[in-house]
């Protein structure tokens, strides 16, 4: 399968296109808009073919979805490999489905495996088997494998094209071997070396082999240890080996042992990337959380976590209602109330921000939970103590009781440490019940600091005997 070059083109965007930041200007995608509409495709062509190919991604990122179609229409012959792998992904489907079986399958022959299958993957049945039986024998086997792994496992991640070489060899033999070949891949860093069952024993780096004499074997140059990646291990997990260990690539490896493809330092990127904005997103409930994401989809992924947020909140009104009559005999209650449940809520999503992030990035583990419970705990106590006083002090001043200054201070210092270890305890439950910890604690810690904040302020009041 053929390689892509966007990666390492050389930017020759001119200035006036890009603004400061990078980025297009909005008077730049008027003028392509315009000549497009105005039927002077040849114009909206030589604008933006000056290009760099994430530049015309992002192109078709800023217009709106009706102005897209008649866009690649005009520009057609721009609309290549290089374009179709920097697209965003709502978008890249909605061109790929304009576009007949052979197009696309003539775009995915000139793109690496996991760009090709993150092309079509997201396709639904029918087209992906038109697009496959349009493919190239060899191009059509490798995305079915890679098809066949699980959804952002190492298997889809990796790619075929890779440099293996037998432990055998000296360094001139795979020098010859690398410039003998048009056909191997161009983007590498470093050469496998397998044993005869296909199973890798070293790496060596090109830096190595272009500075060793060629006789010298090769098995003396490679450095043996060397970290592996499963087929089935989840993307996630991926980006932080190569975290962990400073990693430019690393061979992917099936059940067996063998050597099926490796996983290089710019995918990974782009992983960390994703994840990184899909916890913040799941934090919040809010889905995907792209601009380009249908309506129907965002407002699926959106409405049903305001649904949870609202049975929740009648948990904690309910705490409100038992405690009418309190209410109404002191007004004050009802003006310090939402101090107390917004204050917790804001120290139990920060502490919940912290935890999410330590379980995800591997920094949470069986072997540091209590010391880490032990921790927020003390965190908690500290910052409850610190907004206790400033609020017990506030009320007592401006109400003129100071009972009742005790009593918001008290129920203050409660939730917080109540938020903390809410924060830190709900995210461990659901991911120790293999639940994303990322997509529901936010609800439960808001249910649990607002409900704990109403009980300890109001339940303390009527026991200080503050409202009648």
């Amino acid at each position: 399968m053929a390689q892509t070059e966007s990666e390492d083109a050389p930017i020759e965007t001119p200035a006036t296109d890009l603004d400061e930041d990078d980025r297009l200007r909005p008077q730049f995608v008027e003028e392509v808009l315009e000549r497009v509409e105005a039927g002077d495709s040849e114009g909206a062509r030589e604008m933006v073919g000056r290009l760099h190919p994430a530049d015309i991604a992002d192109l078709f990122e800023l217009v709106d979805r009706d102005e897209r179609m008649p866009l690649a229409a005009a520009l057609a012959d721009l609309l290549d490999a290089d374009v179709i792998a920097e697209l965003n992904d709502h978008v890249r489907e909605e061109l790929i489905d304009a576009l007949e079986p052979h197009q696309v399958a003539e775009i995915a022959g000139e793109l690496d495996t996991d760009d090709a299958v993150a092309m079509i993957e997201d396709l639904e049945e029918d087209e992906q088997r038109a697009i496959l039986r349009a493919l190239d024998p060899d191009d059509r086997a490798a995305i079915e494998e890679a098809l066949a792994y699980p959804d952002e496992s190492a298997g889809r991640l990796m790619q075929r094209e890779l440099i293996a070489v037998p432990e055998h060899w000296t360094v001139g033999d795979v020098l010859d071997y690398l410039r003998g070949n048009d056909d191997l891949t161009e983007d590498f860093w470093e050469v496998f070396v397998v044993d005869p069952s296909h199973k890798p024993i070293g790496t060596c780096a090109l830096s190595w082999i272009l500075r060793t004499q060629r006789a010298v074997p090769v098995a003396e140059v490679m450095k043996r240890e060397q970290t592996l990646i499963p087929t089935a291990m989840d993307q996630e997990e991926v980006a932080l080996r190569f975290q962990k260990y400073g990693l430019i690539s690393a061979a992917v490896v099936d059940d067996v042992g063998r050597l099926v493809g490796m996983i290089t330092v710019d995918d990974v990127v782009d992983i960390i990337q994703e994840e990184a904005g899909e916890d913040i997103l799941k934090l919040s409930g809010a889905g995907e959380g792209d601009i380009n994401e249908p309506f129907g989809e965002a407002y699926a992924a959106r409405v049903r976590w305001l649904i949870a947020n609202l049975g929740t909140a009648l948990v904690a009104s309910s705490i409100i209602a038992a405690f009418g009559a309190a209410i109404e005999a002191m007004v004050a209650l009802a003006v310090l109330m939402p101090i107390v449940a917004s204050i917790g809520g804001n120290a139990g999503t920060q502490t919940m921000a912290v935890a999410v992030r330590a379980l995800a990035m591997n920094q949470l583990t069986r072997s540091n939970t209590l010391r880490t419970i032990r921790r927020e705990i003390a965190v908690a106590l500290a910052n409850g103590a610190t907004i206790a006083a400033l609020i017990g002090v506030g009320a007592g001043l401006v109400f003129g009781n100071w009972a009742l200054g005790l009593v918001i201070a008290a129920a203050m210092l409660i939730n917080i440490v109540v938020a903390g270890l809410a924060g830190v305890l709900v995210p461990l439950l659901l991911e120790r019940l293999d639940q994303d910890p990322a997509v529901a604690s936010s609800v439960f810690v808001t249910m649990i600091t607002d409900s704990m904040g109403f009980l300890a302020f109001l339940g303390l009041a009527v026991a200080a005997g503050l409202a009648g």
